[in-house]
């Protein structure tokens, strides 16, 4: 007859348990999984899906989930999830970004659109470059590519009580300070040639004042700026599969940058 103990039934939930709540932080706030339309039951689902497929292969531990030194672990997959998803997401951050310059010097940053991932209203040029860069990440695999890397971390980080260390953190935040570059540089193009519209619209302005800059400023600008926009789609897709390269080295550098911890076991 085959019986089993609680003390066996513990020890089966926690090899299953850790590995669940690392997955679901990185599915919580990864681009693609963390959108609002993907039900939280959807997330769950694909979480344990995935958890069912690697914890077997998994070393066995023996931490209790009702514990002090099981709080700590649950913190730690915790952390971790949710810095792999925030690295994910940077680069996404960094595209909208690159939307709203161009649509604040096209004349369309009244125009907006609630952003489901972002949980805020944002210009209509930054939303159409988001759907693009989802489509290029889904093109690129690069969904597969998080879950691999996520079912390799726990060999990088195994399930322990020890609190990551500091360096992940630098290393995310350092990731996070290139936002700004890395938009600028997709929106650059469109930002120059606009402002080189509006210098010569401003010199037209000073030979000929019978000439209403305002009548004709903002069509002529929302006219270029289109024409710039629809040029710039030949790089975007380049440029993006850049973007999506240096977030998968950052995303090996937080990882790494975690081995340094302090023991509180």
């Amino acid at each position: 007859m085959l019986t089993l103990s609680l003390a066996s039934l513990y020890l089966h939930i926690s090899q299953f348990f850790w590995p669940f709540l690392r997955i679901l932080a990185l599915f919580s706030t990864a681009p693609v999984f963390n959108e609002k339309e993907v039900n939280k039951k959807v997330k769950i689902g694909l979480a344990l899906i995935v958890t069912f497929l690697i914890a077997p292969a998994l070393p066995e531990n023996d931490i209790g989930i009702f514990s002090l030194v099981g709080l700590l672990t649950g913190v730690q997959q915790l952390v971790i999830g949710i810095a792999m998803g925030l690295s994910a997401q940077l680069i996404f951050v960094a595209v909208r970004h690159a939307g709203e310059i161009i649509g604040l010097q096209m004349g369309l940053s009244f125009a907006t659109f609630y952003d489901p991932s972002g949980g805020q209203n944002i210009p209509v040029i930054a939303r159409l470059l988001n759907v693009l860069a989802v489509l290029l990440f889904l093109t690129f695999n690069g969904h597969l590519y998080l879950i691999d890397i996520v079912a390799g971390s726990f060999q990088v980080l195994p399930i322990s009580a020890d609190f990551p260390g500091a360096s992940g953190s630098l290393s995310l935040v350092q990731s996070a300070g290139r936002i700004f570059s890395d938009g600028l540089m997709l929106g650059l193009p469109v930002v120059a040639l606009l402002l080189c519209l509006n210098l010569t619209l401003g010199l037209l302005n000073r030979l000929t004042p019978q000439l209403s800059v305002f009548v004709i400023g903002f069509p002529l600008s929302l006219t270029v700026g289109m024409m710039a926009l629809s040029l710039i789609m030949y790089t975007l897709s380049p440029y993006f599969e850049l973007l999506t390269a240096n977030m998968f080295d950052n995303l090996g550098q937080v990882l790494f940058g975690f081995l340094r911890q302090f023991n509180f076991g």
